[in-house]
């Protein structure tokens, strides 16, 4: 199956904010419940290979679900290991093989589009969390918006557990990116003073 989406403007929007990451923001809250910037950057360290994995089939029977926070601690090198594997990300996801079938990433068997949509939504909501945690901006294409927000359309009121909060209510007209944001149990106007880790 021809690749349905590239993932390099994502890719590269996160790349980007996990550069401008100080050692001193480490600690900081982030919009992820009790979730430290460090615990997210470990979380993001984990799923951009349990991601490239799925892409090449290679974790199909053997993904495990994602741990967080202490029991998950941040890898060493994060500042250079987390630009390499969006790289190879992106990259595996250029396959066309990658499109086909199911795959699976986490503990979770899916069919191949299905799984690269959730990688999508995940490389895009966290670039947010992590700007928005860290004092950053950041710009979500307009097609990486589109798509997620199809893709996203029918979640529950009640969030779905383990993945997303309750949806954030927002106006119709609102902002693309801030509808994206309410449908993942976000607020657009979130910032680290008012939250506590």
């Amino acid at each position: 199956m021809t690749p349905e989406f590239d993932f390099a403007p994502a890719a590269t929007t996160l790349a980007t904010v996990v550069a401008g990451i100080t050692d001193d923001q480490l600690g900081a809250p982030t919009p992820c419940a009790d979730t430290t910037v460090r615990d997210l950057l470990a979380h993001v360290v984990d799923l951009t290979e349990a991601f490239r994995q799925a892409a090449t089939k290679e974790a199909v029977g053997g993904s495990v679900a994602p741990s967080t926070g202490p029991d998950n601690p941040l890898a060493a090198d994060w500042r250079t290991r987390i630009p390499r594997q969006l790289d190879a990300l992106v990259a595996a996801w250029r396959v066309d093989d990658a499109w086909d079938g199911d795959t699976e990433a986490g503990g979770v068997n899916m069919p191949a589009p299905i799984m690269a949509r959730v990688a999508l939504d995940e490389l895009v909501i966290h670039a947010w969390d992590l700007a928005r945690a860290t004092g950053q901006d950041i710009t979500v294409s307009d097609a990486d918006l589109d798509l997620l927000l199809e893709f996203l359309h029918d979640t529950p009121a009640e969030g779905t557990p383990g993945l997303f909060g309750p949806v954030v209510r927002v106006s119709d007209d609102a902002p693309k990116v801030d509808r994206l944001l309410a449908l993942t149990g976000r607020s657009a106007d979130w910032s680290a003073a008012r939250s506590r880790v």
